[in-house]
């Protein structure tokens, strides 16, 4: 037993990876590993924006929409500022006696003593004495800034629109492009992938990239070109009080640099563990009935548990460190507001400023800070939107599976003949699995493939349909090598019947139907008869148009193998490959399909992986293979009457059946074999 297990170690390990990264590793395997480290953020924040290169005519049309928003309202403080000037004349110009006019109101002033009135007097236009506040100006006034908002919001509402459309159809082809990569990967690749982590990358990753987008792109482009247009107005205003404004972008841009670089790598590491935290959650609850029937319930919750801690510790430093961005921005801006309605006041009292120019510049200042601190506020969306997005990236950049042949070659004469050329291939390379094999199989042949666990046998028949490229060597079919085939006409030559059932949510019509596309219904119905599908099928509610569940566990699971038997049946493959096809039915059962698959066989290369030897009787020719090796070869009465490796596994396989326990001993042991 030691040796069966240590061969299926060797096997399963290579295939899919070190444990606690392959799916259905030992729990808590990955716990402790250590977090990948993030591409630098501004490498990884500039591919995401070429993701927008196909919608650039829209992007510039919404800047340029956003560009004539940011115009107008920068326009706005300064005209409304002209009416607070007229109602502070007016209210001047009711104190000064009519006749009187503005010079001499200020030398009189100035004569009392009063100097720093007259100074503010002096700067004031539009002054009538007597006259009082001219509420037609100031009406006509505030009417011209309430259009200019009009147009600036209504801008502003159009840019969004167009950049929303952008972003959605940018997301929409990074989809497509994901979808068309996981196509495009080797089998290895997913070996070494938990699906829930996979899945995780492909949907809350993508996801959080277009939320990223939608609620950071347009409040950036609006920020940066509001802060361009609100240091113009400053600095037409009052050069001194723009350079008291300006000092608080340096502050500003180290205080967002310092935050941001100590929370990006908590966003990694939060993207990381969701995943994580998914791999788990999808592992567990598709296997849930087994997790009960061992009771595995605590060391389940234990392994989400501490995941889902590392998630939550992860999620709260990154939120917190870059929720700390906005509120000591905002400390900033008001001490900078202090500063400059301090020294606005003095240039007011001075005569240098007008009230309005003084009102003006508050509101631009105000506006200056917001979008800074919007643009730092936005800081924790950006780096997760970045962290989710490298993730997306490693999957669009991993190694794709070797290319087709530049000039493929076709089959003229499909027979059905198999050969393997001095074959090698191993998983990895410090642990080969086959070694120079040679094999040839005529058309029509039944070749059973027998041995332990982990001997090599699925990794024979995954060869013959390029799942995994050779090392070295070559395998023909019909003469042509099979990398001078397409993986697709390759493969559509081919019927496959796996051990595990996979099955979709959809009738048993649609899924029997999935092996030929176009397939009428009667020659649904003939493959389903020709497999006993048909014999339970009426009894279901429905028939053929009952609904199988994502997990079809709403039909037994020898039910499940009929209908992928069946759905072999239909393809009609030139080659077929029987994988434990036979496994999950019942003895009865067992005998009906063993006679469908004689028909199926017919005129049909086929490879038959099995461990009972009982269905392999009649196969042309049993293969038996240890460690990557064949060992042995030829009939069924043949490889008995020779004594070897098939012998003693025929032996024990009957001698358990029979509770001979000697049986056993004797078969595995080094005595030789217990023949019956």
């Amino acid at each position: 037993m030691s040796e069966l297990k240590s061969a299926e170690e060797k096997e399963a390990e290579a295939r899919r990876g070190p444990a606690g990264v392959r799916r259905g590793g030992p729990p808590h395997a990955a716990i402790g590993m250590p977090t990948e480290k993030s591409q630098d953020f501004g490498p990884s924040a500039k591919r995401v924006l070429r993701l927008l290169r196909p919608e650039r005519p829209v992007v510039v049309g919404a800047l340029t929409l956003a560009l004539g928003s940011v115009v107008l309202n920068a326009i706005g403080p300064k005209i409304l500022g002209r009416a607070t000037d007229l109602v502070f004349a007016g209210v001047f110009s009711r104190r000064i006696p009519a006749g009187v006019t503005q010079e001499q109101a200020v030398e009189r002033l100035r004569a009392s003593g009063q100097g720093r009135m007259a100074d503010v007097l002096a700067a004031m236009e539009h002054v009538v004495p007597g006259q009082g506040i001219d509420f037609a100006a100031v009406g006509q006034v505030l009417l011209a800034v309430l259009a200019i908002y009009v147009v600036a919001a209504g801008l502003q509402l159009v840019q969004g629109r167009l950049l929303t459309s952008a972003v959605n159809r940018t997301v929409f082809r990074l989809r497509r492009d994901v979808e068309d990569k996981l196509n495009r990967l080797p089998l290895p690749y997913f070996d070494a992938q938990p699906r829930g982590e996979l899945l995780s990358r492909v949907t809350n990753d993508i996801d959080n990239v277009a939320q990223s987008l939608q609620q950071t792109l347009s409040q950036l482009v609006t920020s940066l070109l509001t802060v361009i247009a609100m240091i113009a107005m400053m600095v037409w205003i009052s050069p001194l009080l723009a350079v008291i404004a300006l000092v608080t972008i340096p502050v500003t841009m180290v205080v967002t640099a310092a935050i941001g670089k100590r929370s990006q790598g908590h966003f990694v590491q939060q993207w990381k563990s969701t995943g994580e935290v998914n791999g788990v959650v999808e592992e567990t609850f598709t296997g849930h009935e087994l997790v009960k029937v061992f009771g595995r319930q605590a060391e389940a919750d234990r392994d989400f548990a501490v995941r889902n801690d590392a998630l939550h510790h992860a999620t709260f430093r990154a939120q917190f460190i870059s929720g700390i961005i906005m509120p000591t921005l905002m400390f900033i801006g008001n001490l900078n507001y202090v500063v400059i309605a301090v020294v606005g006041g003095l240039r007011v009292a001075s005569g240098t400023m007008s009230l309005g120019d003084v009102q003006a510049f508050i509101q631009y200042s105000r506006q200056f800070t917001q979008p800074l601190t919007q643009v730092a506020s936005m800081a924790n969306l950006m780096q997760s939107g970045v962290a989710s997005a490298e993730r997306v990236f490693e999957v669009l950049d991993a190694s794709e599976q070797e290319a087709e042949s530049a000039s493929p070659q076709r089959i003229t004469d499909p027979r059905g003949r198999v050969a393997f050329e001095d074959v090698s291939f191993a998983y990895t390379p410090e642990r080969p699995l086959l070694e120079h094999l040679d094999l040839v199989v005529e058309p029509g042949q039944t070749v059973a493939i027998v041995g332990p666990t982990g001997a090599g046998k699925t990794t024979l028949v995954n060869l013959v349909l390029r799942f995994y490229e050779l090392d070295g060597g070559r395998i023909t079919l019909d003469g042509v090598d099979i990398r001078h085939l397409t993986r697709h006409d390759l493969r559509s030559r081919t019927g496959m019947v796996l051990q595990d059932t996979w099955l979709f949510a959809g009738t048993i019509r649609e899924n029997i139907a999935y092996g030929r596309p176009g397939a009428t219904d009667d020659e649904i119905l003939e493959a389903a008869r020709a497999t006993y599908v048909d014999r339970f099928v009426h009894s279901l509610p429905d028939g053929y148009d009952t609904v199988l569940n994502a997990e079809a566990d709403n039909i037994s699971a020898g039910e499940r193998q009929l209908v992928t038997i069946a759905r072999a049946f239909l393809a009609n493959p030139s080659l077929l490959i029987l994988d434990e096809a036979t496994s999950s039915v019942d003895t009865r059962t067992e005998l009906l399909v063993q006679h469908a698959m004689a028909a199926l066989r017919s005129d049909r290369t086929s490879f038959v992986i099995a461990h009972r030897l009982s269905t392999i009787r009649d196969a042309d020719l049993i293969l038996v293979m240890e460690d990557g090796r064949i060992v042995e070869r030829g009939s069924h009465a043949e490889l008995l009457a020779a004594g070897g490796a098939f012998a003693r596994l025929h032996a024990a396989q009957f001698a358990a059946a029979l509770g001979d326990e000697e049986g056993v001993a004797a078969a595995v042991g080094q005595g030789g074999p217990s023949r019956t």
